[in-house]
Parts: structure tokens; C-alpha cells; sequence
């Protein structure tokens, strides 16, 4: 059985596919996993839906659709509380380039400069969709509280994580382990629910082995 991660960013692949199938799990050895890197011919998807729920959907069916296999497709960012909630769904391109991490997050402080910390709190969010060529199959998602620091700190991960502050750890994200990093994070939570969502289907229709 193939299941296509919907993105091309080699970073976000490996990522999904280690909370996805993590070390020594044996369940779900079935899946041959495939990144868009894969696809060449499948064109982008124009992520312009109101909620991360509306992007991931409209990534995994177009995905499903365009390579006639599962797709899993995510849709995540950052909600900063005193920015009602921005930069949300416009999080990779916030600085309007997008994917370029460093201007997203030197934008992000510049806007919060002189907000006291007490003020800063924010979250990840991320949605996770599975779709076939017909349908959507199964949703998840996953958020993780914290707040935005007053400068990066760490290289572990991408995007927000050198910012964004876990005050129980007192680190960035970028500066824990990935195995804690995984198990914390908003992405870790949607891939677990999205795993047990997999061995349910593989139990009904024998695409997967137990």
C-alpha cells in the first residue's frame, strides 16, 4: 500500500513519516511512503482556505486525486494572541516569501517587540487529512501551547520553532531533542490519533498488517 505525504519540503517529510511510522513499529510496515518529490507532474495546490482544516483537506484530496493512492496532507502554523490569532493560515508566507523561515520570524518580532512575555502566549495547531481518490477519510489535529520568545534561540527543527518558547521545558522548540520535540508537539499529537486512524482502517479492510 502507498500513502503520498502531500508536500514537496524534504524537512516536513521526514518529520511526518517518523511520527507517522515511529522506530520499531511493526503495524503499519505495510506502507510504502512517498513524498510529492515523487510526483513531479502533480501540480501545487493553492492553500487559500479560511482554516488549516480547509487547506489539508484541499491538499490530500487533490494529492489522492493526481497520484491514485492515500494521501496524507497537513496543514499547520502559529495563532499569536495578541495578533488575533496571525499569522494562522498565511504562517509560511507571513513575511511574504514563503517558506523563508527567517523572515517570517524576524517579522513575528518585530511585531511583538516591547509585549510583555505574560502577553506572548501563542500555539502551534496543526490538522492532518487522509483521502483516497473518492473521499476524505479520516481528520486529526493537534495543538501545542506555549509562547513566543524575545529572540531565537536553538537549530533543532524549522519554521517558528527557534521562537517559540515552551515554558514547563524553559527552551524553544528548536532547542529540544526531536524525541521530545515529537512528543510534545501539535504535529506529534495529530500523527498519533492519525496512526491509531490507520490501524482501525487497516483492521476493516486489510490494507495494513497487525
Amino acid at each position: 500500500m502507498d500513502i503520498v505525504i502531500a508536500t514537496r519540503n524534504p524537512k516536513k517529510f521526514r518529520e511526518l513519516k517518523a511520527l507517522l511510522v515511529p522506530p520499531h513499529t511493526r503495524a503499519l510496515s505495510a506502507i510504502q511512503w512517498h513524498s510529492l518529490e515523487d510526483y513531479p507532474r502533480v501540480p501545487p495546490v493553492r492553500e487559500d482556505g479560511a482554516t488549516f482544516r480547509d487547506n489539508a483537506v484541499k491538499k490530500a484530496r487533490a494529492t489522492a486525486r493526481a497520484t491514485k493512492c492515500l494521501a496524507i496532507a497537513d496543514d499547520s502554523g502559529l495563532e499569536v494572541d495578541v495578533l488575533n490569532g496571525a499569522p494562522g493560515v498565511r504562517s509560511a508566507r507571513f513575511s511574504g516569501r514563503h517558506g523563508h523561515d527567517a523572515s517570517n520570524n524576524a517579522k513575528l518580532l518585530r511585531l511583538l517587540r516591547g509585549v510583555a512575555p505574560s502577553r506572548r502566549t501563542a500555539r502551534f495547531r496543526c490538522v492532518l487529512v487522509l483521502a483516497n481518490p473518492h473521499r476524505i477519510v479520516a481528520v486529526t489535529e493537534g495543538v501545542w501551547e506555549g509562547r513566543i520568545a524575545e529572540a531565537p534561540a536553538g537549530r533543532q527543527g524549522f519554521g517558528y520553532d527557534p521562537i517559540f518558547f515552551i515554558p514547563g521545558r524553559r527552551k524553544t522548540s528548536a532547542q529540544l531533542p526531536p524525541r521530545l520535540k515529537n512528543r510534545l508537539s501539535h504535529r506529534g499529537k495529530a500523527a498519533r490519533a492519525m496512526r491509531a486512524q490507520l490501524r482501525r482502517l487497516g483492521t476493516q479492510t486489510n490494507w495494513l498488517r497487525k
